[in-house]
């Protein structure tokens, strides 16, 4: 095992040439990576929010304003399911998660619990219907949501807003951002490099909830503004404060949306160009042929953006938003839809900034914890096993380091100071390695064996203990990065790239060092027999 093998050479050295190309963009600043040529790697070790500093927002999710809406939701779904059907109703009662509903007619109950049945046809995640029709009697049924259905909005709405926060964030250019869940409902963001937590918050912020609904003409504005709002419709403002009456009912919603983009309209002012996916583009060609003539509403956020008067069936599945937009507020916008509606609002809950002053005393301080750790592990190798053993571990160990800084700039995964405690952490168990070879060398030779024979069994005998420790090593650093966040992730995924690199740098290219040596000097004592 000892022997030196030109395959062994050879991937020594690659390894330690790829290692400095890939590590050599850290000794840049920014903008001396920029100027480099296209084939050379331009990135860097990526710093977390507690060493380059940042933003840091504690977000909740407002699961009880969501289920009151998809709720709200489903009694104009009965609504205008049953009145579209002929069945009068007398009454429609909320109640929990549904809608009670009362009909003029009992002798229709038949006929509106088939309707209602096909109204909850849509199936969840589970394979059971999420919304239920039930008879109660006296010519009154039941339509609600299930009880699974109910609990299971929360998670869905918690993970669905941690992918959208994400593309926003994606959006302004931040790097790495850190997106974790905290308890049932709550959301921490960090964001390195973004100072300004208020931008997150605004784009973050946004529910960017796009509907298509129809003005209500048959019902007076005045009327509604003075209080008297027909129960089907509801009193909605522009950005200028104009009041609009229109229906509940929502056409399309921007779950249907595929693409936004920013254009411009016939005057040249810019406007927001969109495409709907099939059923989309099905439903709201089918709603803009039943409605000639009639005016509907573009609504963002509970806010009317326009409301123009349908000339002719759109069956294209795109269209053109327009209003008094400018160039920044229609590329936010964009930005909004393309990242996709947030299914509930997030409420801010904490907020702190990392100043870059307070990121450089972390990275001092890190950088000073990582090199007097490497120092104190030379001088006791040094020490235990001489300037040529010794000398060869420490060469193992900034080969180790260099690889860790070249796989984790490679992969740009973000390093936090849990990650430089890993750092430090795995110089240690490299020279374990050397330690339990170069024992096992010692007691080979006290033996009487050559010094072939000793240097030969020391890595054959000791490579089973290097390869448990290093497989519990990975076991337990799986476990953290399975289910830790945040900065846990950071420290297990260090460890889990030192572990690889440790083994390599502390086995392989001992080997090959001392093969060397043991070649070119042909001892006669090994210098670790005393």
């Amino acid at each position: 095992m000892i022997q030196l093998s030109r395959w062994k050479i050879i991937l020594v050295v690659a390894s330690a040439i790829i290692g400095c190309f890939l590590a050599y963009p850290n000794l840049l600043t920014p903008a001396q990576r920029e100027a480099l040529p296209g084939w050379l790697p331009r990135h860097g070790l990526n710093l977390g929010l507690d060493l380059q500093g940042g933003s840091y927002l504690l977000l909740e999710v407002d699961v009880p304003q969501m289920r009151e809406k998809r709720v709200t939701n489903l009694i104009e779904d009965v609504r205008v399911t049953l009145n579209g059907d002929g069945i009068a109703t007398s009454g429609l009662q909320r109640e929990g998660g549904g809608v009670v509903v009362t009909l003029a007619n009992p002798s229709q109950t038949d006929a509106a619990f088939k309707a209602l049945q096909q109204l909850g046809g849509q199936v969840g995640p589970g394979g059971q219907a999420e919304r239920v029709a039930s008879r109660l009697g006296d010519g009154r049924l039941r339509f609600a949501y299930t009880e699974a259905a109910m609990n299971g909005m929360g998670p869905a709405a918690v993970d669905q807003s941690i992918t959208v926060v994400r593309r926003r964030i994606d959006s302004l250019g931040t790097r790495e951002p850190s997106i974790t869940r905290q308890g049932a409902d709550r959301i921490v963001v960090q964001a390195p490099g973004e100072s300004d937590p208020t931008k997150l918050e605004e784009v973050i912020g946004q529910t960017a909830q796009l509907t298509f609904q129809m003005v209500d003409t048959e019902n007076s504005v005045n009327d509604a503004v003075a209080g008297r709002v027909p129960p089907d419709s509801e009193l909605l403002q522009d950005q200028q404060g104009v009041p609009y009456l229109v229906k509940k009912r929502v056409l399309v919603s921007g779950e249907n949306l595929t693409r936004a983009g920013v254009g411009s309209d016939q005057s040249g002012r810019p406007a927001i160009d969109f495409r709907f996916d099939g059923a989309g583009a099905r439903r709201f060609g089918e709603a803009t042929a039943a409605n000639l003539g009639k005016p509907f509403a573009i609504i963002l956020d509970g806010k009317v953006i326009s409301a123009p008067t349908i000339q002719s069936a759109i069956t294209s599945g795109s269209g053109q938003i327009t209003g008094n937009f400018s160039i920044q507020e229609a590329s936010t916008l964009v930005n909004l839809l393309n990242g996709g509606a947030l299914p509930a609002p997030l409420k801010v809950e904490e907020r702190r900034v990392v100043t870059a002053e307070l990121g450089a005393d972390a990275v001092a301080a890190g950088a000073l914890s990582t090199a007097l750790g490497f120092v104190v592990i030379v001088v006791f190798m040094i020490l235990a096993y001489g300037f040529l053993f010794g000398g060869i571990s420490v060469i193992g160990l900034a080969l180790n380091g260099l690889l860790i800084v070249a796989a984790m700039s490679l992969t740009q995964a973000t390093l936090t100071l849990p990650g430089i405690a890993g750092l430090i952490l795995t110089f240690a168990v490299a020279v374990d390695a050397n330690v339990l070879i170069y024992e096992r060398m010692r007691d080979e030779a006290r033996q009487g064996r050559s010094v072939i024979a000793s240097m030969d069994a020391g890595f054959n005998r000791a490579m089973g203990t290097i390869v448990d420790a290093n497989l519990t090593t990975l076991v337990a650093a799986g476990i953290m990065f399975l289910f830790g966040e945040g900065p846990v992730r950071g420290f297990a995924w260090t460890l889990t790239i030192g572990v690889f690199t440790s083994v390599f740098s502390a086995v392989l290219t001992a080997q090959v060092l001392l093969g060397y040596w043991l070649k070119v000097a042909k001892p006669k004592k090994l210098p670790i027999a005393e």
